[in-house]
């Protein structure tokens, strides 16, 4: 029930957010530009050009500002403040040390159901941020791989990478509006073959621009192992990324990181190759264990 109110809620923040922008697209055009002397009402490709600016880069930023509460209606899911037993206790502990370490905001810390071992960070910004495990996750792994995953993920917050990669969403965006609009536009006298070749030219492009995103999304994964192997040792990553792929092999676990609208902040995923969101494991255990020795990391 929760997960159909989360879909639910997305398609309709998507919707707002669509209607936004287009509120704010119109009021851009015929009011506010003007006022500052510039009309670009009578050039097409100049209201083309701006309008793929103002949906692909202000979707992803409103999607990005909104993250927080959609990723709290996807799940159910409870905030750890008041730590009420051991296992609680590590996990706060353990994200409290590192936003003290780090000198930024301590993220919200949050537990969901689900029994497919995962976890990931999102927000806005490093001191408006969340990480939240899943269930699953902390029945697979040990204490000490817990402690793992959580420095993995808060090195995406201390990096930056929701707004980064947000940044590159935004710009293939655009890019994909912006060449779907200029096709539009030439075949303007012909409206239902306009539409169906700019449909099909967004559906099309819209796959291509996966490419870099997926590209930036896998060195992002390595560099956040990298932190965390800075933070806690190298052998608790490893150790938590070899327990998680024996998990899911045993599990055959078929979950399509393509339609998951936060399979880039996972701390694994399932898809390899071109439009895989994460590394493979083998790659990541490579690049820890490449390393060499790593500092002692955080007390328990």
């Amino acid at each position: 029930m929760k997960s159909f109110r989360g879909i639910a809620l997305l398609l309709v923040s998507n919707l707002l957010i669509f209607l936004t922008l287009s509120i704010s697209f119109s009021l851009l055009i015929n009011l506010i530009l003007p006022a500052f002397g510039i009309d670009l009402r009578g050039s097409v490709d100049a209201r083309i050009l701006l309008w793929a600016l103002v949906i692909g880069f202000g979707g992803a930023f409103l999607s990005l500002a909104m993250s927080k509460f959609m990723a709290r209606q996807t799940f159910p899911m409870r905030r750890i403040e008041r730590p009420q037993n051991s296992g609680e206790q590590l996990l706060f502990q353990t994200v409290e040390q590192l936003a003290a370490r780090l000198g930024i905001a301590m993220p919200e810390l949050w537990i969901y159901e689900n029994p497919e071992p995962n976890a990931f960070a999102t927000g806005p910004s490093r001191n408006n941020s969340m990480i939240a495990v899943s269930t699953g996750l902390l029945q697979v792994l040990r204490p000490e791989e817990w402690r793992a995953v959580l420095a993995h993920e808060m090195g995406h917050v201390y990096n930056g990478d929701m707004v980064s990669t947000t940044l590159l969403q935004g710009l293939m965006n655009t890019f994909v509006f912006w060449l779907a609009g200029m096709a539009r536009s030439l075949l303007d006298d012909r409206p239902m073959v306009a539409f169906a070749v700019s449909l099909g030219l967004q559906i099309f492009l819209s796959i291509l621009a996966l490419l870099p995103i997926t590209w930036f999304s896998r060195r992002r994964e390595f560099a956040a192992d990298r932190f965390a192997a800075e933070q806690v040792g190298a052998a608790a990553m490893i150790s938590a990324l070899q327990r998680l792929e024996d998990y899911s092999a045993r599990m055959q676990l078929e979950h399509d990181a393509l339609h998951d609208s936060m399979a880039t902040s996972y701390i694994f995923g399932n898809w390899h190759g071109w439009f895989a969101t994460h590394p493979s494991t083998a790659d990541r255990i490579a690049a820890l264990r490449a390393l060499g020795a790593t500092p002692q990391g955080l007390a328990v």
